[in-house]
């Protein structure tokens, strides 16, 4: 049974680095949560490391753009690991080979220009047009504003008739934009593998993102004890479930995508919150309403 805590106060004396969720956790898409802010403040002032680990399709110099915008401090993080890095590594290994098709909105272009120091490209990597394409990658929906997964229904089925496979930069199948849900690349890697497609994800909650993680973090202070690393986020089946498949401890953020589901207002309801778990067959090691 998960514990619901107060604040992170509580038992972040158990943890020398956090592996922390951004969107539904850190910042809603256009501005920063104060009290989590304050909170990652705390954690840092006290020593620990903040690893920032986002489904983001974007590499991670985008990343740090974007956060500069929405105003999310430098002082609350000390690295960050994206399924843009993790899926832009993929892609330059030849996962999906080196003519590829990019199926998402322009702001994404960063996906390939953007290359950390310890990515590179190995294959030679050219973007082509659909027709001519050896696979996808998708980093979203062109106009996650008004688009659904099914207006790109006609375009995934020309790729699974020609045996493409798609990378996916962000298996998030949906966010929260302020008061807005949206869908992501998670949900037209999930149409595409029903149809048929081979998908082919690196982001939360499979192991490459937190491969990722953990070269970074050692990078900051050298080896942590894993016993000491608590992933956290909102999404129960990205940030718990792959903390779990890593065998990491969890904080879950009840108050972001399963508000309505757990009864959240400052803090969750535990008879709602403990159905919502069971159904999702999840079992955090911690629970609260909004980090703080």
């Amino acid at each position: 049974m998960t514990r619901i805590i107060e604040r992170l106060d509580d038992i972040s004396d158990r943890y020398d680095a956090l592996f922390v969720d951004l969107w539904g956790c850190l910042h809603d898409g256009y501005r920063p949560f104060p009290d989590a802010v304050a909170a990652l403040e705390r954690f840092k002032s006290g020593g620990g490391k903040v690893v920032l680990l986002t489904n983001s399709p974007r590499p991670r110099a985008a990343v740090i753009r974007q956060l500069e915008k929405i105003g999310v401090p430098r002082a609350t993080w000390d690295d960050i690991a994206s399924s843009g890095d993790s899926a832009q590594a993929g892609m330059m290994r030849g996962a999906v080979g080196r003519h590829v098709y990019h199926m998402g909105p322009p702001v994404d272009e960063s996906f390939f220009a953007d290359t950390a120091d310890d990515i590179t490209d190995e294959v030679g990597i050219t973007r082509v047009p659909l027709t001519e394409a050896e696979g996808i990658v998708c980093t979203g929906l062109e106009d996650d504003e008004t688009e659904t997964p099914e207006d790109y229904r006609a375009q995934l089925l020309y790729a699974k008739n020609a045996g493409m496979k798609l990378l996916c930069a962000n298996p998030d199948i949906v966010v929260d934009r302020g008061d807005k849900r949206i869908f992501c690349a998670g949900a037209l890697a999930q149409l595409y593998t029903e149809m048929g497609g081979k998908s082919l994800y690196f982001g939360k909650p499979h192991p490459p993102i937190y491969d990722l993680a953990r070269r970074r973090l050692r990078a900051l202070d050298g080896p942590v004890d894993e016993s000491r690393i608590l992933c956290m986020g909102d999404g129960i089946a990205t940030d718990i479930q792959g903390a779990t498949g890593e065998n990491l401890d969890s904080l879950f953020i009840s108050g972001g995508l399963a508000r309505a589901e757990t009864g959240t207002d400052r803090q969750p309801d535990p008879d709602r919150l403990e159905a919502y778990l069971a159904e999702a067959q999840q079992s955090p090691d911690y629970s609260i309403g909004h980090l703080r």
